[in-house]
């Protein structure tokens, strides 16, 4: 089965940016990585999860929350099975739970999330 496993996260200053990274790996044969919508969410401390990025499955198109339009890019490597979100600009507010998602039709597989603090 498919699984994701983050990296990247940390204690960054404000206005740091570091780059996630989402190794994915387990692909059944006829379902690559490549045929994968990937989606970066983050949950802060007592607040919902929420969706940060999506990238399609060729990387064609990449849609973005509003608080992070701007600072923030998706990208993915289909011949590393990876997908990566470059975070410039950091705010305190930026602090959270980082999670990948791969999608695809009604099937999600989700990462174990990678801690982002943003302190000074």
């Amino acid at each position: 089965q498919v699984q994701l496993v983050e990296s990247g996260g940390g204690l960054v200053q404000p206005g740091g940016s570091p780059r996630l990274s989402c190794a994915a790996s387990g692909f059944a044969s006829g379902f690559a990585f490549s045929t994968y919508g990937m989606s970066w969410y983050r949950q802060a401390p007592g607040k919902e999860r929420e969706l940060v990025a999506d990238i399609s499955s060729t990387g064609g198109t990449t849609t973005y929350a509003d608080s992070v339009k701007g600072r923030f890019t998706i990208s993915r490597d289909n011949a590393k099975n990876t997908v990566y979100l470059q975070m410039n600009s950091l705010k305190p507010e930026d602090t959270a739970v980082y999670y990948c998602k791969a999608h695809r039709g009604y099937y999600d597989r989700w990462g174990q999330g990678t801690q982002v603090t943003v302190s000074s």
